[in-house]
C-alpha cells in the first residue's frame, strides 16, 4: 500500500471509531452513569458529570469538528509531504486507545469506543508508525515531540462538545 493511501486511510480509521462511540455513548451513558459514578472517586464524579449528560448527537458534532480540524493536515501530509501536525493527530491517537483500555478496565465494562480502538486504532497507528519511521520519513525524536503538539487536538475536542451541547438539544 502507498503512503497517501495509508494516510488518506487516517479519516476512514477515525470515522470508523468515532461511529462506534456516536452509535454507543447516548444508550451507555443512559444505562451505566450511575454505576460509573459509584465507581470513581467523588472528585472525578463531579467532573464526570457534565461528560456524562451528552448525546450521540451532540457527540456528533465534536467528531464533526474534529474531522473538518484533520482534513487539511491530512491533505497536506499526503499531497504535500509535510507530516509533522498529521503525526502529532496520530501518535495521539494512537495513545487515546489506552485510555479506551483504561477506562474498560478500570470500570470493568464495556466503554463506547474500546473495541473500535483496539481493533482499527490500535492497528492502524502501529502500521502508520512503523511506516513513517522504517522509510526515514520521521524519527522517534519526532515522534515524542509531536505528542505534547497533538495536544492542541484537546481544544477542539472540548469546543465541539460544548458546541454540539448548545446546537443539540438534549433528549
Amino acid at each position: 500500500m502507498s503512503l497517501t493511501t495509508l494516510i488518506w486511510l487516517f479519516l476512514i480509521a477515525f470515522l470508523l471509531h468515532d461511529l462506534e462511540e456516536i452509535i454507543w455513548v447516548g444508550p451507555w451513558i443512559r444505562q451505566n452513569k450511575t454505576k460509573v459514578l459509584q465507581r470513581v472517586s467523588p472528585k472525578v464524579a463531579n467532573r464526570l458529570q457534565s461528560m456524562l449528560r451528552i448525546n450521540s448527537s451532540q457527540f456528533g458534532v465534536a467528531v464533526l469538528l474534529e474531522l473538518i480540524v484533520f482534513i487539511p493536515f491530512v491533505y497536506i501530509a499526503a499531497e504535500y509531504s509535510h507530516y509533522f501536525m498529521f503525526l502529532a493527530f496520530n501518535t495521539l491517537f494512537l495513545l487515546h486507545v489506552f485510555t479506551h483500555v483504561g477506562q474498560s478496565l478500570y470500570l470493568k465494562m464495556y466503554t463506547p469506543g474500546v473495541v473500535s480502538a483496539v481493533c482499527i486504532t490500535l492497528p492502524y497507528g502501529i502500521y502508520l508508525l512503523y511506516r513513517l519511521l522504517s522509510e526515514g520519513i520521521v524519527t522517534w525524536a519526532e515522534v515524542f515531540l509531536s505528542i505534547p503538539v497533538g495536544l492542541v487536538v484537546l481544544p477542539i475536542v472540548m469546543l465541539g462538545h460544548e458546541l454540539g451541547r448548545r446546537l443539540v438539544p438534549d433528549t
